[in-house]
């Protein structure tokens, strides 16, 4: 499968220090772009890449190890059985729960939303803030 349209290549996102394979970085890397396209009304898309600041792309990188380490999390968590605790005085075991999950969901999307915010809520292109909502 091809990925274009990227923000972050992946000898860019190598070269930020990123640590995935190819396939997962493509994966989230597409993952990380929808979320940039949906809060930026799309004003990005269909640019070449040299034309996407840089602030985009280090906000790409940011996004997509978050997105790692919650994917991991996730997984872990999904497992029936998945141990959240342990006590051997009483001898006592608790289990992650279904809403342990909600809770790392809700703390992804939180992070994701700080990410952005950090790094595109000043940016402006063509003359607009990457995040303007509003009318004009």
């Amino acid at each position: 499968m091809e990925f274009n349209g990227q923000y972050l290549t992946y000898e860019e996102y190598k070269a930020l220090g990123g640590t995935l394979d190819l396939t997962p970085f493509n994966l989230l890397e597409f993952e990380a772009r929808r979320q940039i396209d949906i809060r930026t009304f799309n004003r990005l898309k269909d640019l070449d890449n040299a034309d996407i600041p840089k602030e985009v792309k280090i906000c790409e990188y940011e996004l997509i190890r978050s997105m790692s380490i919650y994917d991991e999390t996730l997984e872990k968590v999904s497992n029936n059985g998945t141990v959240a605790s342990e006590s051997t005085d009483g001898y006592s075991i608790s289990y992650i729960t279904g809403d342990k999950m909600s809770e790392v969901l809700k703390s992804k999307t939180e992070e994701q939303d700080n990410i952005i915010k950090t790094y595109l809520l000043n940016v402006i292109f063509n003359g607009e803030h990457l995040l303007y909502r509003g009318v004009k």
